[in-house]
């Protein structure tokens, strides 16, 4: 009963701390107590549920928490390797970021930079387990953790306090949730875009002084992506590179040691989770 009654009484100072800027929302605690892992709902976990349309589409602001600063983007290319945690229980029934009610049966998951809804892969890397899940609420403000999962979604992974993980956006389906919630037609084949050019100041090289380039973030508004690019162009060669429907911030011309240099004050710095190219290919952030 008291453990009860102090995460209440946490739960509404942590609401009371977010006061009405929706850029805060999301859950603070630290969710290291023991979990009892639930029995997830089939109903619930089917497709037909991890791409329903969300009551809106939240991206936000960059906002900081004590001190650390988050950078919301839409990145179709995340893939990510970190520590997740689990949801406290008690927090079913309150409200998510994208104004879902969170459930600890359905195969949910929390970020502090994905837009949500989105849907990703999470694998242990302590087994190989995986589970698709939905990602649809802000959390956990706690450094040392990726993202906290729900205790269905835990359970399918094997994952009982806290493990490192793989997690890996899932473009299609993610892109797919976004237009139902937006309300937005398909696109054709007609519709969509083949071309790929290259925007910036600083226009990528054909002889590249270094095989590794680290992208920050993909974004839709042009004006974001380059407003961005020169906010880091302190951290290297900042370019943005137009592909599809996507703008791609990206550090460029880097030799491995720069690269891993660049990923770690990144990180510190700006409480980024930047991506990582060689040669043009996409490779795990932490393999240098």
């Amino acid at each position: 009963m008291k453990k009860l009654l102090s995460l209440a009484v946490l739960s509404a100072l942590v609401a009371g701390c977010m006061g009405n800027n929706s850029d805060y929302a999301g859950y603070g605690y630290d969710g290291m107590d023991e979990e009892q892992l639930a029995t997830g709902d089939a109903n619930l976990n089917s497709d037909a549920y991890l791409m329903a349309a969300a009551p809106k589409y939240y991206v936000g602001n960059a906002y900081k928490i004590e001190d650390v600063s988050y950078i919301p983007a839409e990145d179709l290319e995340y893939n990510q390797t970190g520590l997740a945690g689990i949801i406290p229980v008690e927090l079913n029934g309150s409200k998510t970021s994208d104004g879902e009610i969170f459930d600890s049966n359905q195969l949910v998951a929390t970020s502090k930079t994905l837009p949500l809804p989105s849907i990703v892969r999470v694998t242990n890397l302590d087994n190989g387990n995986s589970v698709v899940v939905r990602v649809n609420n802000r959390g956990p403000f706690v450094n040392t953790r990726l993202m906290d999962l729900s205790t269905a979604a835990a359970q399918q992974i094997g994952l009982v306090r806290q493990a490192k993980v793989q997690v890996q956006v899932l473009g299609p389906q993610s892109l797919a949730v976004k237009k139902a919630t937006l309300g937005e037609p398909e696109k054709t084949e007609n519709d969509t875009k083949t071309c790929t050019e290259t925007t910036s100041a600083q226009p990528v090289s054909a002889a590249a002084s270094g095989d590794y380039s680290v992208q920050i973030a993909a974004v839709y508004s042009e004006d974001n992506a380059n407003a961005l690019a020169k906010e880091l162009a302190s951290y290297g060669n900042a370019v943005v590179v137009h592909e599809g429907d996507m703008y791609k911030i990206r550090i460029i011309n880097l030799d491995a040691a720069k690269a891993r240099q660049t990923i770690d004050a990144l990180r510190s710095d700006k409480g980024m989770a930047p991506g990582l190219l060689k040669n043009g290919k996409w490779v795990n952030a932490d393999s240098i």
